[in-house]
């Protein structure tokens, strides 16, 4: 069974604003969570819950929950602003 990929609000935000280039690549990475929330490259966070994956020089931050199925963005951002 498939995820479902959800983008808190803030998360949409930052990725309106982001080149077109960058924000094709990231919404590709994003539908393929959907197949496969954990897939190769991806790395869990320290310090709090949540997991990272790498897009160029941004970072997608996301919560998984297996239970309900569900991957939640909770930040995309440059990699020297994402973790702030």
């Amino acid at each position: 069974m498939a995820y479902s990929v959800a983008l808190k609000r803030s998360a949409e935000k930052e990725l309106d604003i982001l080149p077109d280039k960058i924000h094709d690549h990231i919404v590709s990475q994003l539908l393929a969570f959907k197949e496969n929330p954990r897939p190769t490259g991806v790395i869990k966070l320290r310090g709090r819950p949540g997991y990272r994956k790498r897009v160029g020089d941004y970072r997608i931050l996301y919560i998984i929950d297996d239970e309900n199925k569900r991957v939640e963005v909770v930040s995309i951002a440059h990699r020297k602003e994402v973790y702030r």
